[in-house]
């Protein structure tokens, strides 16, 4: 059944809080497209406005407009495994903030004399990402590689604000792969394939440089160690599977263009 037309572009655009342009910008990207009236004005359906929804979740979740584009034309595509994706997405941000506001109600009383803070006490919503944590068996394992030596070289300077964007950057990267996922985009697709390259850069950028050979290698470690499986699969689970069949394609890939 087709769905009934009828929405002009100023009732969607009162109807979602955004703006004509915005409207149009999303028609152009292939996330939105509206029929036409006879006149030539553009006609929106009521499966135009769900896409229109999820479009704007996953700009809530921080995808940019491409990747969203990439996600949706998947053919497999289920707007109801979106969701649910979605709906934990946004769960686990409900769970931080709802952290960070304690801190901050905790901080208030701590500034009134009405409780007093430790220095951990003061830090401990930022995430539990410890640099350290694992330095000795790091050094262990990758202590005389020129890549530990890089990683020890620029790691050294970081600040704490350095770390929190560095978590930023990775979010966005799992939550795109995450996206792939759940659109049941294959491992091998061109999609996947640009994610596992994005996530090959996010650690050059950040620790030392990361050759295809190298990104599939570490793509096996996150399924063979354990810690670094849920790490990765809290965000989804079989992310660290999906990653790293995405970079031993990508490797692949780069030797049959080689």
């Amino acid at each position: 059944m087709i769905d009934e037309v009828g929405h002009t572009v100023g009732d969607v655009a009162r109807l979602a809080h955004v703006s004509v342009r915005t409207l149009h910008h999303y028609e152009r990207m292939g996330l939105l497209a509206p029929a036409r009236s006879a006149s030539g004005y553009r006609l929106y359906s009521e499966r135009d406005l769900a896409r229109l929804q999820q479009v704007l979740l996953y700009r809530e979740l921080g995808l940019g407009l491409a990747r969203i584009a990439e996600v949706m034309a998947a053919p497999g595509f289920d707007r109801a495994a979106a969701l649910v994706a979605q709906r934990e997405q946004l769960a686990r941000r409900r769970e931080h903030l709802e952290t960070m506001i304690g801190l901050v109600d905790a901080t208030l009383a701590a500034l009134r004399g009405e409780q007093t803070m430790t220095n951990e006490e003061l830090f401990a919503a930022f995430g539990d990402f410890d640099p350290a944590a694992h330095e000795d068996e790091a050094r262990e394992r990758w202590g005389d590689t020129p890549a530990y030596a890089e990683a020890q070289r620029r790691t050294k300077a970081y600040t704490k604000d350095d770390w929190l964007r560095h978590r930023r950057e990775a979010d966005d990267v799992n939550a795109g792969l995450a996206a792939l996922m759940d659109a049941r985009v294959p491992a091998d697709d061109p999609r996947a394939l640009a994610a596992a390259e994005r996530h090959r850069l996010l650690i050059e950028r950040w620790f030392y440089p990361c050759p295809a050979e190298m990104h599939a290698a570490l793509g096996e470690l996150y399924v063979a160690d354990p810690r670094f499986t849920a790490t990765l699969d809290e965000v989804r689970p079989g992310l660290a599977r999906y990653l790293r069949d995405a970079s031993a394609a990508a490797l692949q890939a780069a030797g049959a263009t080689g």
